[in-house]
């Protein structure tokens, strides 16, 4: 690859329930000669909507409970508390990304139930219609840890790789890779993000020049980018990982005193209302 081309289309309108989004999104690139390797970019925004995923602004609490698998941080703050949860595919995201940008006043988007399911059934209209094996991303904005700022990555992904593993390889010096694995989905959500913009009113953006990592239909999508519980070292924020650690010290000073008859707790383990109070909960 020598040159990397992208550029958002217009054509696209607002989205509403049960409109074909292919056939929409089709439309749009059709002026562009789609080729072979083209990946087609898709703002989760007119996904949700194609999809019915809107709600009422009232109902947002609620439904950032309904999507949360796993809550893994919250804070209150003077406008109320924010939530980082896991949702049902897995992705770590503020508030489930529950969102009220480029929606109707008085409404809420929820992302797709499944954006990998939804990018496979875009890709494959757009294949069918134009002949060329073209790749799609399904983005959404996420903040990320130790970084200020937000961008886009993917939530879906159909008929590209997504992660491209360089293990086994070399650098320039000839030292081998043991861990390096490139993000090729995120990459070019943020790419697309960089041409597209939050206010632009083009969710739909075409990158060029990424052929090699453009596979058929039957490619993992982007649920393989997230990373599984054992191998990650930050599943929980510091304040809910003190308060875990908190119990089970706790459990074990208990079991501790339990076992040898003592009045006594674990060191590190006091409630926070001391050794005094832990022994009367404990019935001593």
């Amino acid at each position: 690859m020598t040159r990397l081309e992208a550029w958002s289309v217009d054509g696209i309108g607002e989205i509403a329930a049960g409109d074909d989004l292919a056939a929409i999104v089709g439309d749009a690139i059709a002026p562009h000669d789609p080729s072979d390797g083209d990946v087609v970019v898709v703002t989760s925004k007119v996904v949700s909507k194609a999809e019915g995923r809107m709600r009422l602004a009232a109902d947002r609490e609620q439904a950032i409970t309904d999507e949360t698998v796993r809550v893994v941080a919250s804070r209150t703050h003077p406008g109320g508390v924010t939530r980082i949860v896991q949702d049902r595919n897995g992705f770590v995201m503020a508030a489930a990304g529950v969102d009220a940008s480029n929606t109707p006043d008085g409404t809420i988007l929820l992302l797709p139930v499944d954006a990998d399911a939804s990018a496979l059934a875009i890709a494959t209209a757009l294949r069918a219609r134009f002949g060329v094996a073209l790749g799609v991303v399904v983005t959404d904005t996420f903040g990320r840890p130790w970084r200020a700022g937000q961008t886009d990555v993917a939530i879906g992904a159909a008929g590209i790789r997504v992660i491209e593993p360089l293990a086994g390889s070399v650098d320039t010096h000839g030292r081998p890779l043991v861990v390096s694995a490139a993000a090729i989905a995120d990459e070019i959500a943020s790419t697309a993000e960089l041409v597209a913009g939050k206010t632009s009113g083009r969710p739909v953006t075409i990158v060029r020049g990424l052929a090699r990592h453009v596979r058929g239909l039957d490619e993992p999508g982007a649920r393989r980018l997230v990373r599984d519980a054992e191998s990650d070292m930050f599943r929980l924020g510091s304040a809910e990982a003190h308060a875990e650690g908190f119990a089970a010290g706790l459990a074990a000073g208990r079991a501790e005193s339990t076992a040898d008859g003592a009045i006594r707790t674990a060191p590190g383990t006091e409630s926070p209302q001391g050794p005094v109070a832990d022994s009367a909960a404990q019935g001593v």
